[in-house]
């Protein structure tokens, strides 16, 4: 029934893959994001601040900004080759996540450790994502949307993978011992072409977060800045409310 909809939408993206039988020895990590947004501030902030962007560095909107191509300059993005262009872009890009109005929950699985743990065959997204839906029901109930329907985006990755996280999210949701979890949730997949400001911010801050776990004394511009997005407890803490890392 109509009306029946939250004010809010999350959006998710992940960084680094969630295999576990060849894992990178220079990213040995697996961060799922969620950023979780008023749609108020969706529509009048986040999505004409992107399109700005957009048409001032590339002359129309049809460009969809992934965080591995940015920092690799391809295509369309090898104008960032040039070094001033780069520095403006990134300086721009930067100021436009800085600004933007959303909460951020991010779940951060610790391979290694965690394979010792689950054996090769555990699946780190499954257990990611079961940390994150509950972070982001937590929050969203204290913001009075228990039972409001709030639909959380995932990017679509290949038909099996897809159908089995859909799977997954109906699991969490039934198996979930918080009231109001189940009627509040629900998962949208979204296609990979999809030009969704959302998704593109979820984009670009999974991989920051896992950057800053993995070498936290190495200086992250990016980390600094969503570190004040976090989900946070009364008393300030990050860890656990907002950063759940694992094991």
């Amino acid at each position: 029934m109509m009306g029946d909809f939250g004010e809010y939408i999350v959006y998710v993206d992940e960084s680094g893959d969630h295999g576990l039988r060849n894992i990178n020895p220079d990213y040995p990590v697996f961060v799922l994001a969620f950023c979780i947004i008023h749609k108020q501030d969706y529509l009048t902030k986040i999505v004409p601040k992107m399109q700005e962007l957009k048409f001032r560095y590339f002359g129309h909107d049809m460009v969809v900004l992934h965080e591995a191509e940015i920092r690799k300059s391809r295509k369309p993005f090898d104008i960032l080759l040039n070094p001033n262009v780069r520095r403006d872009f990134m300086g721009d890009l930067s100021a436009i996540i800085e600004n933007s109005p959303f909460t951020l929950v991010a779940s951060c699985i610790m391979k290694e450790e965690f394979s010792k743990k689950h054996g090769v065959d555990g699946n780190p997204y499954h257990v990611a994502m079961e940390f994150g839906l509950e972070r982001v029901f937590m929050e969203l109930q204290s913001r009075g949307q228990r039972g409001q329907l709030t639909h959380v985006v995932f990017e679509q990755r290949g038909l099996q993978e897809d159908q089995a996280l859909e799977l997954e999210f109906r699991r969490i949701k039934d198996r979930s011992r918080m009231e109001g979890l189940e009627e509040t949730l629900d998962i949208v997949m979204a296609s990979k072409k999809v030009n969704s400001a959302g998704l593109q911010l979820a984009d670009m801050v999974a991989r920051p977060i896992g950057r800053h776990l993995l070498n936290p004394d190495q200086p992250n511009r990016a980390f600094e800045i969503l570190e004040t997005k976090f989900r946070r407890s009364r008393a300030g803490q990050v860890r656990g409310w907002g950063l759940k890392v694992y094991p």
